[in-house]
């Protein structure tokens, strides 16, 4: 447990709460508002299972078992190129071609089973466990979101569709720091209470007003993912499932993904927009269920065909602000800023965390680092992305 000071005077506590892991308390409570489950992997061990449903790698890095059709020499110079500059404090690389694992390093003191910050990589997880969801027939993209709070006579929230949610073209009005027109004010700003709050930020999130009409302007703000992750919620306990153990039994487990924390509010609510741990390797995991059009690798379909195109297809709002840069919850490539084809699409967190899948070359690449780092940790990935698009052959 730990107590800090904050500049207002206010003295706020968290405590680790195992499988919800790290959360804030209420001010002037000792306990959560929820009873904290354990949850836990039903897959075995990971050294018991080959990859990538597990990590058994037998001669997989060694340069004799690269593929033919790769360079080598290049491909190590990438690796080499992504912890070129100490300063950037890269963290992991990790390379996936094909699905297979070709090429990876860590820190100090970092391994393939080391749960590393991620950020907003989350948002594109909780755009997953959504989509498994329409996978199930239980919800469908262009429905109108069934938010509680919205369903009162002529509230204008009511039109706001889960598409809209997903391509962050809500039109709900909180202050982010992300908007182009933000002013500091000193006020603390909504998009980062929505991580820090300590009452239920679903019901905070779903109380918002509305400042336009819903898919006429992209902003990145926090509100959508979390009101994303508020529709899960609402849809798992529906069903009478149990809704802190769904990412696990639906998703995780189904990857093989068993590094993965996901934090939660003090209303055991998901912050899956930026409280998530994992190891590298589990985000190349994610990352290849969408090159294999969300197949897992035991051949179940996760999510559909269109799901998956949805996610990384320009939102609307977004190409009439001339920012050809975002999709569903992944990020585009769209005005080329990555020396990459401009088709690839990404899970990005702040401090320098990526999730990058590139379909025309079948490579997933998985770059995490420490915040402070993350000026010079971008500019050695894009040197390391160029240096791979040198080593890997286009697909035929």
């Amino acid at each position: 447990m730990v107590s800090i000071p904050l500049p207002n005077g206010t003295q706020r506590t968290a405590k680790f709460f195992g499988s919800q892991g790290c959360i804030a308390l209420p001010q002037g409570k000792t306990e959560l508002n929820f009873k904290p489950v354990a949850v836990t992997s039903k897959l075995p061990a990971a050294d018991k299972q080959a990859w990538p449903m597990g990590d058994q790698l037998p001669s997989a890095l060694l340069p004799k078992e690269i593929p033919k059709e790769i360079k080598a020499d290049k491909l190590q110079q990438a690796v080499d190129a992504a912890f070129a500059d100490e300063s950037g404090m890269t963290a992991a690389f990790v390379v996936t071609y094909k699905g297979r694992l070709i090429a990876e390093r860590y820190g100090a003191n970092i391994t393939a089973q080391t749960p590393l910050e991620s950020w907003s990589m989350g948002k594109s997880l909780t755009a997953t466990l959504l989509g498994i969801l329409i996978k199930q027939g239980v919800y469908k993209l262009e429905q109108p979101a069934p938010i509680p709070e919205w369903q009162k006579p002529n509230d204008p929230r009511a039109k706001i569709r889960i598409a809209d949610i997903l391509q962050m073209s809500s039109g709900i009005r909180i202050r982010a720091p992300q908007d182009p027109d933000y002013v500091d004010d000193g006020r603390y700003p909504d998009h980062l209470y929505l991580y820090t709050g300590s009452e239920n930020l679903f019901h905070y999130a779903a109380t918002r007003p509305q400042q336009w009409q819903p898919g006429q302007v992209g902003r990145y703000r926090n509100t959508d993912p979390v009101l994303t992750n508020y529709l899960i919620r609402l849809a798992v306990e529906k069903r009478k499932e149990d809704y802190l153990s769904f990412p696990r039994r639906a998703l995780l487990d189904k990857l093989g993904m068993r590094t993965m924390l996901m934090e939660t509010d003090s209303y055991g609510n998901f912050l899956t927009q930026g409280y998530e741990f994992a190891s590298a390797r589990d985000w190349a995991r994610l990352g290849n269920l969408y090159l294999r059009d969300g197949v897992a690798p035991n051949g179940e379909r996760l999510l559909t065909s269109e799901f998956v195109k949805f996610v990384q297809t320009l939102a609307p709002a977004w190409k009439a602000d001339g920012r050809p840069i975002y999709g569903g919850f992944f990020w585009l490539n769209g005005d080329g800023a990555y020396p990459v084809p401009k088709e690839m699409f990404y899970m990005a967190g702040a401090g320098g965390q990526f999730t990058m899948m590139i379909p025309s070359h079948d490579l997933v690449v998985v770059r995490l680092g420490h915040y402070r780092g993350s000026t010079p940790g971008e500019r050695m990935l894009k040197q390391a992305l160029a240096l791979l698009m040198e080593a890997v052959p286009k697909k035929k």
